[in-house]
Protein backbone atom coordinates (compact mmCIF):
# COMPACT_ATOMS: atom_id res chain seq x y z
CA UNK A 1 0.00 0.00 0.00
CA UNK A 2 1.24 3.09 -0.66
CA UNK A 3 0.63 6.90 1.43
CA UNK A 4 2.07 9.84 0.17
CA UNK A 5 2.55 12.36 3.16
CA UNK A 6 4.65 14.67 4.82
CA UNK A 7 7.47 14.65 7.35
CA UNK A 8 8.35 17.92 9.11
CA UNK A 9 11.42 18.11 11.36
CA UNK A 10 10.83 21.26 13.53
CA UNK A 11 14.58 21.09 15.20
CA UNK A 12 15.53 22.48 11.98
CA UNK A 13 12.39 24.36 10.83
CA UNK A 14 13.56 28.24 11.29
CA UNK A 15 10.89 29.85 10.74
CA UNK A 16 11.59 31.63 8.01
CA UNK A 17 8.30 30.94 5.94
CA UNK A 18 9.85 30.32 2.73
CA UNK A 19 7.75 27.33 2.12
CA UNK A 20 4.21 29.39 2.72
CA UNK A 21 5.78 32.04 0.23
CA UNK A 22 6.73 29.25 -1.85
CA UNK A 23 3.35 27.66 -1.53
CA UNK A 24 1.46 30.73 -2.66
CA UNK A 25 3.39 31.20 -5.54
CA UNK A 26 3.39 27.86 -7.50
CA UNK A 27 -0.34 27.88 -6.57
CA UNK A 28 -1.54 30.82 -7.34
CA UNK A 29 -2.90 31.11 -3.47
CA UNK A 30 -4.22 34.58 -3.51
CA UNK A 31 -4.09 36.74 0.24
CA UNK A 32 -6.12 35.78 3.04
CA UNK A 33 -5.51 32.35 1.94
CA UNK A 34 -3.42 29.49 2.80
CA UNK A 35 -2.68 25.96 1.81
CA UNK A 36 0.01 25.77 4.43
CA UNK A 37 0.79 28.52 7.31
CA UNK A 38 3.31 28.45 10.02
CA UNK A 39 2.59 29.37 13.70
CA UNK A 40 5.13 30.04 16.05
CA UNK A 41 4.40 28.17 19.78
CA UNK A 42 6.18 29.86 22.71
CA UNK A 43 8.20 31.18 24.00
CA UNK A 44 7.82 29.51 27.28
CA UNK A 45 9.72 29.35 30.30
CA UNK A 46 11.80 31.20 32.43
CA UNK A 47 15.10 33.35 30.79
CA UNK A 48 17.09 31.94 29.94
CA UNK A 49 15.63 28.92 29.83
CA UNK A 50 13.17 29.50 26.97
CA UNK A 51 12.32 27.09 24.23
CA UNK A 52 10.18 28.47 20.99
CA UNK A 53 9.22 26.33 17.61
CA UNK A 54 7.82 26.90 14.65
CA UNK A 55 4.55 24.79 13.60
CA UNK A 56 4.10 24.15 9.46
CA UNK A 57 0.69 23.58 9.40
CA UNK A 58 -0.61 21.57 6.50
CA UNK A 59 -3.72 18.84 5.42
CA UNK A 60 -2.88 16.13 7.46
CA UNK A 61 -3.81 13.66 4.51
CA UNK A 62 -5.92 11.85 6.82
CA UNK A 63 -6.81 7.72 5.98
CA UNK A 64 -10.01 7.61 7.29
CA UNK A 65 -10.51 11.89 6.32
CA UNK A 66 -13.87 13.30 7.34
CA UNK A 67 -13.80 15.85 4.38
CA UNK A 68 -13.97 13.04 2.13
CA UNK A 69 -16.82 11.14 3.61
CA UNK A 70 -18.93 14.92 4.00
CA UNK A 71 -18.23 16.19 0.17
CA UNK A 72 -21.94 15.84 -0.97
CA UNK A 73 -20.64 16.35 -4.72
CA UNK A 74 -17.47 13.90 -3.80
CA UNK A 75 -15.29 17.14 -5.04
CA UNK A 76 -12.78 16.47 -1.87
CA UNK A 77 -11.60 12.82 -2.88
CA UNK A 78 -8.56 10.38 -2.44
CA UNK A 79 -5.79 9.20 -4.85
CA UNK A 80 -4.41 5.73 -5.23
CA UNK A 81 -1.62 7.05 -3.33
CA UNK A 82 -3.57 8.35 -0.39
CA UNK A 83 -3.36 12.26 -1.14
CA UNK A 84 -6.49 14.36 -0.58
CA UNK A 85 -7.33 16.37 -3.79
CA UNK A 86 -10.42 18.84 -4.55
CA UNK A 87 -11.99 18.89 -7.97
CA UNK A 88 -12.78 22.35 -8.18
CA UNK A 89 -15.51 21.62 -11.60
CA UNK A 90 -17.29 19.53 -8.62
CA UNK A 91 -17.17 21.79 -5.84
CA UNK A 92 -19.94 23.72 -5.09
CA UNK A 93 -18.30 25.99 -2.21
CA UNK A 94 -20.82 24.47 0.52
CA UNK A 95 -18.07 24.21 3.24
CA UNK A 96 -18.69 20.74 4.40
CA UNK A 97 -15.49 19.74 4.41
CA UNK A 98 -13.88 22.86 6.23
CA UNK A 99 -16.60 22.48 8.91
CA UNK A 100 -15.35 18.85 9.12
CA UNK A 101 -11.56 19.43 9.01
CA UNK A 102 -10.39 18.88 12.76
CA UNK A 103 -7.62 21.30 11.65
CA UNK A 104 -8.73 24.16 9.47
CA UNK A 105 -6.54 23.26 7.12
CA UNK A 106 -9.14 23.74 4.49
CA UNK A 107 -9.98 27.00 3.02
CA UNK A 108 -12.60 28.93 1.00
CA UNK A 109 -11.24 30.85 -2.01
CA UNK A 110 -13.53 34.37 -2.50
CA UNK A 111 -12.00 34.67 -6.28
CA UNK A 112 -12.89 31.05 -7.39
CA UNK A 113 -15.83 30.38 -4.73
CA UNK A 114 -14.66 27.40 -3.82
CA UNK A 115 -12.82 25.24 -1.30
CA UNK A 116 -9.18 24.92 -1.66
CA UNK A 117 -6.28 22.98 0.26
CA UNK A 118 -2.55 21.81 0.05
CA UNK A 119 -2.45 19.40 -3.17
CA UNK A 120 1.16 18.61 -2.21
CA UNK A 121 1.60 20.28 -5.48
CA UNK A 122 0.36 16.84 -7.37
CA UNK A 123 1.19 19.00 -10.98
CA UNK A 124 4.63 19.06 -9.73
CA UNK A 125 4.70 15.50 -8.45
CA UNK A 126 3.17 14.39 -11.83
CA UNK A 127 6.05 16.24 -13.39
CA UNK A 128 8.62 14.40 -10.77
CA UNK A 129 9.46 16.69 -8.83
CA UNK A 130 8.97 17.19 -4.90
CA UNK A 131 6.38 20.04 -3.94
CA UNK A 132 7.35 23.48 -3.75
CA UNK A 133 7.56 23.90 0.12
CA UNK A 134 9.95 20.80 0.14
CA UNK A 135 12.39 22.08 -2.65
CA UNK A 136 12.29 26.26 -1.14
CA UNK A 137 13.41 24.28 2.42
CA UNK A 138 16.55 26.01 3.27
CA UNK A 139 16.91 23.91 6.49
CA UNK A 140 15.99 20.93 5.03
CA UNK A 141 13.27 20.61 7.51
CA UNK A 142 10.36 19.23 5.04
CA UNK A 143 9.87 15.56 3.66
CA UNK A 144 7.62 14.07 1.36
CA UNK A 145 6.99 10.37 0.19
CA UNK A 146 5.47 7.46 0.99
CA UNK A 147 5.60 6.53 4.59
CA UNK A 148 4.96 3.11 3.73
CA UNK A 149 8.22 2.57 2.19
CA UNK A 150 10.43 2.30 4.52
CA UNK A 151 13.47 3.63 1.94
CA UNK A 152 11.55 6.50 1.43
CA UNK A 153 12.32 10.21 3.39
CA UNK A 154 9.79 10.75 5.18
CA UNK A 155 10.46 7.35 6.63
CA UNK A 156 14.08 7.48 7.09
CA UNK A 157 13.66 10.80 8.76
CA UNK A 158 11.36 8.97 11.53
CA UNK A 159 13.40 6.13 12.38
CA UNK A 160 16.33 8.21 12.60
CA UNK A 161 14.75 10.71 15.16
CA UNK A 162 13.26 7.84 17.20
CA UNK A 163 9.64 7.18 18.35
CA UNK A 164 9.69 9.84 21.19
CA UNK A 165 10.41 12.46 19.12
CA UNK A 166 8.07 11.57 16.40
CA UNK A 167 4.12 13.83 16.37
CA UNK A 168 1.34 14.22 14.75
CA UNK A 169 -1.79 15.99 15.10
CA UNK A 170 -4.33 15.00 17.76
CA UNK A 171 -6.46 12.06 15.98
CA UNK A 172 -10.07 11.92 16.40
CA UNK A 173 -10.43 8.77 14.76
CA UNK A 174 -9.41 10.41 11.54
CA UNK A 175 -5.91 9.08 11.69
CA UNK A 176 -3.60 12.01 10.55
CA UNK A 177 -0.39 10.89 8.22
CA UNK A 178 1.86 13.94 8.69
CA UNK A 179 4.27 13.08 11.35
CA UNK A 180 6.49 16.01 12.93
CA UNK A 181 9.67 15.64 15.01
CA UNK A 182 10.37 17.54 17.54
CA UNK A 183 13.08 16.60 20.46
CA UNK A 184 12.10 17.91 23.96
CA UNK A 185 15.70 19.68 24.35
CA UNK A 186 13.93 22.45 21.36
CA UNK A 187 10.38 22.38 22.62
CA UNK A 188 7.27 20.02 24.17
CA UNK A 189 5.16 19.50 21.52
CA UNK A 190 1.67 21.02 21.87
CA UNK A 191 -1.09 18.88 22.76
CA UNK A 192 -3.49 21.51 21.54
CA UNK A 193 -1.82 23.10 17.74
CA UNK A 194 -3.61 26.07 16.25
CA UNK A 195 -5.83 25.88 13.53
CA UNK A 196 -4.46 26.67 10.11
CA UNK A 197 -6.82 29.90 9.90
CA UNK A 198 -8.19 31.39 13.54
Amino acid sequence: MTQKTFVIDLDRCTGCMACEVACKQENGVPLGVYYNKVHTIGPVGTFPDIKQYFLPHICQVCKDAPCVKVCPTKATYRTEDGQILVDKEKCIGCRACMAACPYGARTFNPETKVVEKCTACNHLQQAGELPACVKVCCAHARFFGDIDDPESDVSKAIAAAGPENVHSMPDSGNHPTVRYILHKKFGEWTKNPPKMIP
